[in-house]
């Protein structure tokens, strides 16, 4: 299972991205032995104050003085390695994010060229016509319906939902009739049933 795995590849950003750091710990390290040296030279100016050799004390102080210097060039080549290092990491991830773009805009454009204007509205069209037709054929059949038969279309409605054993929620609806206009029907008791959309 594990002999399959193929090794990711280094490409040249991340070996140069590598040496930079490298160099930047050698800095670091550097910075440390100076750091040993100046407190050294410090500990040997002192020695030599209070043994009355004022001139090998000038000397060990001008040397910490030189190192002291050194840290400080250090320390400008360490922050412009790690400002060098943070702007090429930024830089890939700016390239990934544009890659990425490319890619999103490719398949934006292939979506496009597969949903076109005309498409969209054919389909409205024949949406709006099937809707039309659907609400006529419901008109005439509810017009055509006396209030008792409607009561058992609904009754059997909700036989047919309870067979079916799916969730159900209820809803008190009313029937027209032409000579009184609405009234509540008696199915009112019964309930309609509705199926819920999930």
């Amino acid at each position: 299972m594990g002999g399959n795995q193929s090794t990711p590849k280094i490409t040249a950003q991340d070996r140069a991205i590598l040496d930079l750091k490298l160099q930047r710990d050698k800095v670091r390290q550097y910075q440390k032995q100076i750091q040993g040296v100046l407190d050294r030279e410090e500990a040997i100016a002192r020695a030599h104050l209070e043994a009355g050799r004022k001139d090998r004390a000038l000397i060990a102080l001008r040397q910490r003085k030189y190192q002291q210097s050194l840290l400080q060039k250090t320390d400008g080549q360490l922050v412009n390695l790690e400002q060098l290092v943070s702007t090429i990491e930024f830089s890939l991830v700016e390239v990934s994010v544009l890659h990425g773009l490319k890619q999103g805009n490719e398949v934006l454009k292939e979506i496009h060229r597969e949903m076109n204007v005309e498409s969209v509205e054919k389909l409205l069209e024949e949406t709006a016509e099937a809707r039309e037709y659907q609400q006529e054929i419901s008109e005439m059949l509810s017009n055509n319906l006396t209030m008792d038969e409607e009561e058992a279309v609904q009754a059997e409605f909700l036989q047919l939902q309870a067979e079916a054993g799916r969730p159900l929620y209820y809803r008190r609806f009313r029937i027209y009739n032409p000579k009184r206009k609405w009234k509540r029907s008696k199915v009112n008791t019964v309930m309609s049933c509705i199926t819920q959309k999930y």
